[in-house]
């Protein structure tokens, strides 16, 4: 029960801070209209046997819904006939990118429908490496500017969860 306080706790303080400057957010895009799919831009958390590794996996997993250039649904934000969010885009047009890497983590494990959509936990057909693989590749179709912003988010929601954990 704790644990699953914890995580309420840290999606609610992640989602004020995420979202709280919506005008900014809504204003960034990717200014790269080709995805350097493989290539690793500097300073990235992945490296490139990850990348390699991640296509494959996303081709096999993700592609299906997320569409295999990461694309997904134009409409994401609007709920489709059975009441459900439709895959939104990975690539760093929609709001993945506002989610730290443990949320990231934890929705490819545990799947989208606690957050309203209707992805499938992978937790019993990808390992932790893979996930990240995963993780990876989509990223590198994020352009510079969005993979800094959500860094810096990333840093941040570590830093609050290392003091909840302390207190």
């Amino acid at each position: 029960m704790k644990r699953r306080q914890l995580f309420v706790i840290t999606l609610l303080t992640i989602g004020l801070v995420s979202c709280s400057d919506q005008k900014n957010a809504n204003t960034i895009s990717s200014s790269d209209p080709e995805p350097r799919l493989l290539t690793i831009q500097s300073a990235r958390w992945y490296t490139q046997t990850q990348v390699t590794r991640g296509q494959g996996l996303y081709q096999m997993h993700c592609a299906e819904c997320h569409k295999p250039d990461a694309s997904g649904t134009t409409e994401w934000r609007t709920l489709d006939a059975n009441g459900k969010l439709p895959p939104p885009p990975l690539n760093g047009t929609a709001h993945t990118w506002h989610h730290p890497l443990s949320v990231l983590r934890r929705t490819v494990r545990h799947g989208g429908v606690p957050l309203g959509g209707s992805m499938p936990g992978f937790s019993d057909k990808l390992s932790a490496e893979q996930i990240d693989a995963i993780l990876a590749w989509i990223q590198t179709h994020w352009s510079d500017e969005i993979y800094r912003i959500w860094h810096e988010r990333d840093n941040q929601a570590n830093t609050r969860l290392q003091s909840i954990k302390k207190g």
